[in-house]
């Protein structure tokens, strides 16, 4: 099943335009990008956010990825880094570090999880066995939002807040895609042989921002939007 197979039906309104704008810098081929290094930056048609860039091999499969840490980090009731790429397998620990409570859940089909309530100090994780697009919460913080995508590849990064991105990878053909917590996907294949840069621009003018509700599936009560 394709790493994107739930994705939310607010953003497939993206696609076709976002696939239209995919943009590959003076130089570079649209299909065939000579690089042993992929670089540029992310653009969107309404903000520089965030994105998740990752490379698949055409025609075979990527090697498993190393043994790395992750975290998302929870202070001053936010959860930091906000949009995380990983690899199939990884496990991402979630610490607290305010000085309360927090409940890390997911409601996304493909990795549903309930990390529990617990206090400040500690930490809890979850591992990504499967590729999916999960978005992360917390039951107490309704403000409290991240975007965690995971997909069989090594060969994945977070832009920089501005879309800058890097991607070091051995010769062969790849599809490289981006994507940003309000856009669809965008990809665009490669060659890789050299080194040159190319561009993926997202649309993120259909997203719809929709309050999301509680571990239980309930709208969050009035006064947890009022908190300092």
């Amino acid at each position: 099943m394709s790493v994107w197979s739930s994705w939310n039906r607010r953003s497939r309104a993206a696609v076709a335009w976002a696939a239209a704008c995919v943009l590959v810098l003076p130089g570079a081929a649209r299909a065939d990008v000579l690089a042993g290094v992929v670089s540029t930056k992310v653009r969107s048609g309404v903000t520089a956010a965030q994105a998740v860039v990752y490379a698949e091999p055409v025609g075979g499969n990527a090697p498993t990825a190393p043994p790395k840490s992750y975290a998302i980090t929870q202070k001053g009731k936010t959860f930091t880094p906000r949009v995380l790429g990983v690899p199939v397998g990884a496990t991402v620990r979630f610490p607290n570090d305010d000085d309360i409570f927090h409940n890390v859940f997911s409601l996304s089909p493909s990795h549903a999880f309930d990390l529990g309530l617990y206090r400040a100090g500690a930490s809890k994780s979850r591992t990504f066995t499967t590729p999916g697009v999960v978005r992360v919460f917390c039951n107490i913080h309704p403000q409290m939002t991240a975007l965690v995508v995971a997909v069989p590849t090594p060969w994945i990064t977070t832009a920089a807040p501005d879309g800058a991105w890097r991607l070091e990878l051995p010769a062969g053909r790849y599809r490289v895609t981006a994507m940003s917590e309000r856009a669809s996907p965008v990809t665009v294949e490669v060659a890789v042989s050299g080194s040159a840069t190319a561009a993926l621009a997202l649309d993120e003018s259909a997203f719809v921002a929709v309050p999301h509700t509680n571990k239980f599936g309930r709208p969050y009560p009035e006064a947890a939007y009022k908190q300092p």
